[in-house]
């Protein structure tokens, strides 16, 4: 009898980011993507987001490698941050390794893995895992779909994909591969995309992003454009750069990221730049403006990022003026709008011209939407369905997707992260849960939790009021105090009353307690907690976090 299947899903279900899933054949397991997050609003200090690794430490010795479908952080990133508990082989395409391996050995974690280069079409073994890398077409060249063969039949992971017919390097989705899977042995289970699933028609090419940059290049004659993209869109920043020459331009990268991924990609013939139209940022300051291009990172706004410091008139290397022309080739991802506006509001105070993707086609999307991702089942024709890679609302969109195509709605399984799925002869079934929450990096792995970040979201909207009181137990008195220190609660100055009300309502209520021979510390902390805390939301409605500091002599 064949031996189950079993997929964990640890992060990308439910959210955009921390891609990671675990597939087992024989108690061994494939991971599929290690990906970060990048914090949210309500994240306060926190840097990147990871998937709980605690699952996988405990089955360290059991992990095969891990397939990297294709070059975002969102499907790589947390991958430096798991390598300095375990060790294992990463396999991808060579941009896609050339890409997660930069994290890896700035983290100085190189000699932890080995890195498995595998190209189009190509079939291999791990352990007991049979894969086959099926090309897709996405915002980063060479991402792949993994078919993987197995006892229970062909799981097929589709990676972030999209229907491109004219891609800028002609590589196109291979429909025709994952046709004749479905023909010859089926697919008896689908895991797809579903960051669009939630939009009608179809999405453009990318090439038509290079038409509209042309007319914009032509539109600023005379004017120093500066560009902004992802640094991994190694199609856009060919389009930009092809755009910028064609109009007698050269091209100089800004930010770190860039100017490693441009070097890279051209290493990897991936990138076509001549090199004489290729400078060196320092290069370009005493040129003609209008002879310029410059492709910078930040087009999400990030604070520390080029583009913002640019805009924040603080950038080592530019100073902008109305003379200049800013385009955001890019589109925010959510969460992100914030922080886009705020540069671009920024950029506009300095009299720049501003063009982004809500008043110009400057961008493209990489996802598939719904007519793709119905085209896509109508070729499979999966026995199962698992929607993955999006927040809730997409997974049950495309879930009804799949109903819509005739997939039986029992086979159709919405599932979230921290959820088990096992294949079997019988069918797909749940199977329990495993932890999936997030880990919050700040400074490093595991520096703060939830509690931390309950605390500091009172500090920032609430405040913090601070009471130090020194108590002489042998005597049962109060020394000294109490004092009464706030920050973001009221202006001392201007609320003298209401802080000598807490000192006195407090002193009373600490020499009740010492009276009734309550000397220790701890109780002492309680009973200053408790009546601060009262008195503070009694008369302002608010609740800053009370500090108490008790101290005995």
């Amino acid at each position: 009898m064949p031996k189950p299947v079993t997929v964990t899903f640890l992060g990308g279900l439910g959210e955009i980011g921390r891609n990671c899933a675990a597939i087992e054949i024989e108690k061994k397991i494939m991971l599929l993507d290690c990906g970060l997050m990048f914090p949210e609003a309500d994240m306060l200090g926190v840097d990147l987001v990871l998937p709980d690794f605690s699952w996988l430490l405990e089955r360290g010795d059991d992990i095969v490698g891990c397939i990297v479908t294709h070059g975002h952080e969102d499907h790589h990133g947390a991958l430096a941050f798991l390598l300095r508990e375990l060790s294992f082989p990463i396999i991808g395409s060579a941009l896609t390794l050339g890409f997660a391996s930069n994290r890896i050995d700035e983290a100085g974690l190189m000699d932890r893995t080995k890195l498995i280069a595998v190209k189009d079409n190509e079939r291999r073994k791990f352990g007991p895992f049979d894969c086959e890398f099926i090309p897709v077409t996405h915002s980063v060249p060479h991402g792949f779909a993994t078919a993987f063969h197995t006892p229970q039949g062909t799981i097929l992971h589709t990676g972030d994909w999209k229907l491109d017919l004219t891609p800028v390097d002609g590589r196109l989705t291979d429909l025709g591969v994952m046709g004749a899977i479905a023909q010859n042995e089926g697919v008896r289970l689908l895991l797809s995309d579903s960051t669009n699933a939630d939009q009608a028609g179809h999405s453009r090419s990318e090439s038509s992003v290079g038409k509209v940059l042309h007319e914009l290049f032509a539109a600023n004659v005379g004017r120093r454009v500066i560009t902004a993209c992802f640094a991994s869109h190694v199609h856009r920043v060919q389009q930009i750069a092809d755009a910028a020459i064609a109009h007698g331009r050269v091209v100089a990268t800004l930010g770190l990221s860039m100017k490693k991924n441009v070097r890279l990609a051209r290493d990897l013939g991936m990138l076509k730049i001549p090199e004489n139209k290729l400078l060196d940022i320092e290069d370009v300051k005493d040129l003609d403006p209008g002879k310029v291009c410059v492709i910078s990172t930040g087009s999400q706004g990030e604070p520390m990022s080029a583009l913002a410091k640019m805009a924040a008139n603080d950038s080592k290397w530019l100073t902008l003026s109305d003379e200049d022309t800013v385009i955001l080739s890019s589109h925010p991802i959510p969460g992100n709008e914030m922080d886009v506006s705020k540069v671009i509001d920024n950029l506009v105070r300095l009299g720049v011209r501003v063009l982004h993707s809500g008043i110009h086609d400057v961008h493209a999307t990489g996802h598939a939407k719904q007519e793709e991702l119905k085209t896509l089942l109508s070729v499979v024709r999966p026995e199962f369905m698992v929607p993955v890679h999006g927040e809730y609302r997409h997974l049950v969109a495309h879930a009804e997707l799949a109903r819509i195509m005739h997939v039986d709605p029992e086979k159709v399984l919405v599932c979230e992260d921290g959820d088990r799925i096992k294949l079997t002869d019988k069918g797909l079934e749940r199977s329990g849960r495993v932890s999936a929450g997030y880990t919050f990096v700040d400074g490093i792995v595991g520096d703060v939790g939830h509690a931390v970040l309950r605390d500091r979201q009172v500090l920032a909207e609430e405040g913090v009021v601070v009471v130090i009181v020194t108590v002489d137990h042998a005597e049962c008195e109060i020394v000294t105090g109490p004092e009464v220190i706030t920050k973001g609660w009221v202006h001392a100055p201007e609320a003298e009353e209401l802080l000598d009300e807490c000192r006195e309502t407090v002193a009373a209520q600490v020499m009740k307690a010492l009276e009734k021979g309550e000397t220790d510390v701890e109780s002492l902390q309680r009973v200053v907690r408790k009546t601060a805390g009262k008195l503070v939301s009694d008369r302002t409605k608010r609740r800053p976090m009370i500090v108490p500091v008790v101290m005995a002599v």
